[in-house]
């Protein structure tokens, strides 16, 4: 899974960008312009989709690859 469509589906699991965005407090707006999670988002992220997105998912090159 390549690092956009593992934002992809944090924004599925989350439930829209709108829910995430609520809920990593920022606008969905700020959302809307990701092409992959900013590093300093990247936990949150993980939070709201309760660790079913990992964070070597979603930013190898900061915390690094995750085996296939």
């Amino acid at each position: 899974m390549t690092p956009e469509q593992a934002m992809q589906k944090a924004l599925l699991l989350a439930g829209g960008p709108v829910a995430l965005s609520r809920s990593i407090g920022i606008s969905s707006q700020a959302i809307s312009q990701w092409k992959v999670v900013p590093a300093a988002r990247v936990m949150a992220v993980v939070k709201a989709t309760k660790g079913k997105i990992k964070a070597s998912q979603l930013r190898p090159d900061v915390f690094g690859s995750v085996a296939a």
